[in-house]
């Protein structure tokens, strides 16, 4: 009978079958190896926060992709005015009849007062817009930030010198008067002020401002990293062998710099997502009939809607904070994944 460990001169090996095996292999062929990719995704599973926050942040995503259908199945559209085709619903100030802003099993949330507009449908298609224009905002300041921050950390000199000077002078506007303040220049660029402005102008607009002044913390925090890392061993054999520095950018530089634009990129778009709704709010972003977070916010403060259904603005508020949370969280959980050393 052949027991399951064996001594030998002092050291432990391991029998498999009869056959004793070195205590290092025995435990090699346990372990495999990982990438840094596969750690931080084991790292990320087990933080709790962070995969609810990433179910939560993937739901509404999924409902803003799904809105059409949703709407669909639900049987209404956020563009009917209610006020006009169901007229016993809203009294003589166009307020819903019936408590709570009219929420019952026809209309889940209720029904805006006013106009009218269904509020479910009305808070989806406006969850969709805003999340279409904070995503193309983010990939524009994502890509803008790495071209020109690993330019000026790689290239250095005058490169460094001049693309420095440009972030300092960007930094220097106040971003949320300038936001204000410009929305109405870009429109005017596109469309006379005597016409009526499309939605698709105002969606540039909104992406346009956004962008001039969102990608500049991104930049430089990728030139310091950058900085860092040109002077390492494996730049130095990368420029050694002959490669140009395009390649060394591409293959070397970039791969080792995704931590930050990751975890940047989960702070970004949720600050992207409420400067986008205060735009509209402040009216000068998305403006009725076209669905919009803060459109919504904006009709919650009006009079009307104060005095008779305080209820209205709980479906965006909640939803919003709850969106705008998860988020953060989840920026928080992949920061801690990629470097458990800086964990909360």
């Amino acid at each position: 009978m052949t027991s399951p460990i064996e001594v030998d001169g002092g050291g432990t090996s391991v029998v498999v079958d009869g056959a004793p095996q070195p205590p290092k292999e025995a435990a090699a062929a346990k372990l495999e190896g990982r990438s840094p990719g596969q750690l931080m995704w084991i790292r990320f599973k087990r933080d709790r926060t962070g995969v609810i926050s990433a179910f939560v942040v993937l739901f509404f995503f999924v409902v803003a992709a799904a809105a059409p259908l949703i709407a669909k199945l639900y049987g209404k559209n956020p563009y009917t005015i209610y006020a006009d085709v169901r007229p016993e619903l809203f009294d003589s100030a166009g307020v819903p009849v019936q408590p709570n802003g009219g929420i019952s099993g026809e209309f889940w949330f209720g029904l805006e007062p006013g106009n009218g507009y269904d509020v479910f449908t009305k808070l989806i298609y406006g969850i969709r817009t805003s999340l279409m224009i904070s995503v193309a905002v983010t990939v524009a300041t994502v890509v803008t930030g790495i071209l020109l921050g690993i330019a000026a950390g790689y290239l250095g000199g005058r490169t460094d010198y001049w693309i420095g000077r440009v972030i300092d002078f960007l930094l220097a506007f106040p971003s949320q008067l300038f936001f204000i303040a410009s929305m109405p220049v870009v429109v005017s660029l596109f469309v006379s002020p005597r016409d009526e402005t499309p939605t698709y102008v105002r969606v540039v607009a909104l992406i346009l401002v956004q962008w001039f002044l969102g990608w500049m913390s991104l930049a430089r925090i990728l030139r310091g990293t950058t900085l860092a890392l040109r002077e390492r061993e494996f730049i130095e054999a990368a420029k050694v062998s002959g490669a140009s520095p395009w390649r060394i950018i591409r293959k070397e530089l970039l791969p080792n710099v995704v931590t930050p634009i990751l975890v940047q990129s989960t702070y970004m778009l949720p600050s992207f997502v409420t400067a986008e709704a205060g735009l509209s709010f402040l009216g000068v972003g998305i403006v009725e009939p076209t669905p919009d977070w803060g459109q919504m916010f904006s009709r919650a403060s009006t009079e009307l809607v104060l005095q008779n259904d305080i209820t209205y603005m709980i479906f965006p508020g909640v939803s919003m904070v709850i969106f705008v949370v998860a988020f953060n969280l989840l920026g928080d959980s992949v920061r801690d994944a990629f470097d458990p050393r800086a964990a909360r």
